[in-house]
C-alpha cells in the first residue's frame, strides 16, 4: 500500500498586525492541507526576508503562496473595503503573474455579495503612496499598490515553482486618502472584509492542488 504525499500547504502571508488579527480568527487547517499565516512586517525588505527565511524549512516545500491585506486604490471611483485580486504583482525588481485569478473573483463574489472585485496589476512600493504618486502609478496600468505584496510572491517563486496570488482590500483611495498609515485601524469596513475572506483563499488553495489537465 503507497503512502500518499502529504498536500503541500498554504502560506498566507500579511504586513500588520491588525490585518494578522483579522486572518487569525478565522484560521484553521484548509481542505487542501495546512494552513500558516505569518506576519511578515511592514515593507518590502521585510516581506522577502521573513517569506524566504519561512520558505526555507522544509515543512513549506512547494506550498502555496497567497499575499493579502490592506491596500490602497488607484483609480478614481474606488472605495474602502471593495476588493482587488492581482492579475499580476509587479514592482522594480521584476513582474510575476498570479494563478487562479478567475476563481478568487468567483469565491469572493460568493462570499461577499455587494463587495465591488477588481482585477488588473498590483504594484509594489516601499513607501505609503499619496496624491501625485497615485496618479502617475495608475498610469502604468496598475490598479492598486502596497508595500508587500510584489516582495512576497517574488521571493516565494524564487524559492521553488508553487502557485502563488494577491489579493487585498482597499483602506486608502483617491477620494478616501490615508492622512497617516495607524488610520488603518479606522478602516473598520476594510477589517470586516478582510476577516471574512478566507473560505475563498481555502478554495483557491484546494484547487490549485488538483492536476492540471
Amino acid at each position: 500500500m503507497s503512502i500518499q504525499p502529504a498536500p503541500a500547504p498554504l502560506l498566507i502571508a500579511c504586513a500588520l498586525g491588525i490585518e494578522h488579527l483579522a486572518l487569525r480568527r478565522r484560521e484553521r487547517g484548509g481542505e487542501g492541507g495546512p494552513v500558516t499565516v505569518l506576519r511578515t512586517g511592514m515593507g518590502p525588505k521585510a516581506a522577502q526576508r521573513s517569506v524566504s527565511r519561512r520558505l526555507a524549512d522544509p515543512e513549506f516545500a512547494g506550498a502555496a503562496v497567497l499575499a493579502t491585506g490592506f491596500c490602497a486604490g488607484l483609480a478614481p471611483g474606488m472605495h474602502p473595503g471593495d476588493l482587488v485580486v492581482a492579475e499580476e504583482t509587479r514592482d522594480p525588481r521584476g513582474t510575476v503573474a498570479c494563478v487562479g485569478t478567475d476563481l478568487l473573483v468567483k469565491e469572493l463574489a460568493r462570499i461577499l455579495p455587494g463587495r465591488t472585485v477588481h482585477t488588473g496589476p498590483l504594484t509594489g512600493s516601499d513607501h505609503v503612496v499619496r496624491g501625485q504618486e497615485r496618479s502617475d502609478l495608475l498610469s502604468t496600468g496598475a490598479i492598486a499598490v502596497d508595500m508587500e505584496s510584489a516582495a512576497t510572491l517574488l521571493s516565494a517563486v524564487r524559492a521553488g515553482e508553487r502557485p502563488v496570488a494577491a489579493v487585498r482590500v482597499v483602506v486608502d483611495a483617491p477620494e478616501h486618502e490615508l492622512v497617516r498609515i495607524g488610520t488603518v485601524r479606522g478602516g473598520i469596513s476594510a477589517f470586516r472584509v478582510l476577516r471574512s475572506v478566507l473560505p475563498a483563499f481555502y478554495e483557491w488553495h484546494r484547487s490549485s492542488l488538483l492536476p492540471r489537465r
